[in-house]
């Protein structure tokens, strides 16, 4: 069973998962890459790399609009949209092809893969709903929110803010994960178990669910985006 890279700080307590620190940090530097190669020599007229830069925030961009009514709001979340989709996308597809173990121990694997990466993603996203709609409403008319329509609903309002951080971070996380162990099943445990037989026709099925799950980490990151801005909309509209 592989285990967790886990360093202690002394005297606090507390435990630091160092497997997404390590896949995180490389998938910050994968995603400041793919930016500075697509960005260099910008022109009016674009080139290739540029046509595809364009078209990455154009598509994010789209996202936006069509779930933020509040221009100001809209202003200020195109370029998180942006960078939150590319590294989550990118963040997904590491495992697929990189994971790295020393001993029994896992260092290098998908962060999305943890709860607690995707939790931290989900939170940000609440936080940032939270900041814009007390921006666009005031503090007090912000928490007026969550009686409106009617004020019977402000426990049902109060509970979604949970379930929209649980759904929000559990459906990448599970995604993710399930993706990995099946794969890993396929390669670890299938492959071997006759021989050169099940290794030969277990190649093609790897290479097939790999692809699936290529598609699956596209479709998941393209959701977390969709739904974040979908609850970041809703805090900036009045009922």
């Amino acid at each position: 069973m592989e285990k967790s890279l886990v360093f202690n700080i002394n005297g606090t307590g507390l435990n630091v998962d160092l497997v997404g620190i390590i896949g995180s940090t490389l998938m910050a530097i994968v995603v400041f890459a793919i930016c500075y190669a697509l960005s260099r020599k910008v022109e009016m007229k674009p080139n290739k790399k540029q046509n595809v830069l364009e078209y990455l925030i154009d598509f994010t961009d789209g996202i936006v609009k069509d779930n933020v009514e509040d221009p100001a709001a809209q202003k200020h979340l195109s370029l998180y949209a942006f960078v939150l989709f590319l590294f989550i996308f990118c963040m997904n597809q590491l495992g697929l092809f990189l994971e790295v173990k020393v001993g029994d121990y896992m260092v290098i694997k998908s962060p999305t893969a943890d709860p607690v990466t995707t939790m931290s993603f989900a939170m940000m996203t609440l936080l940032l709903s939270f900041t814009f709609g007390i921006q666009k409403f005031g503090t007090k008319g912000y928490l007026q929110n969550y009686a409106r329509p009617v004020g019977f609903l402000l426990p049902i309002n109060i509970i979604e803010e949970f379930t929209n951080f649980l759904t929000l971070s559990l459906r990448l996380y599970g995604n993710i994960f399930a993706g990995e162990v099946l794969l890993t099943l396929i390669g670890n445990q299938l492959g071997p178990s006759m021989g050169i037989v099940t290794r030969i026709l277990v190649a093609p099925l790897a290479m097939i669910w790999q692809g699936f799950s290529v598609f699956i980490g596209s479709i998941q990151a393209y959701v977390f985006v969709t739904l974040s801005m979908v609850y970041i909309g809703k805090k900036v509209t009045q009922e």
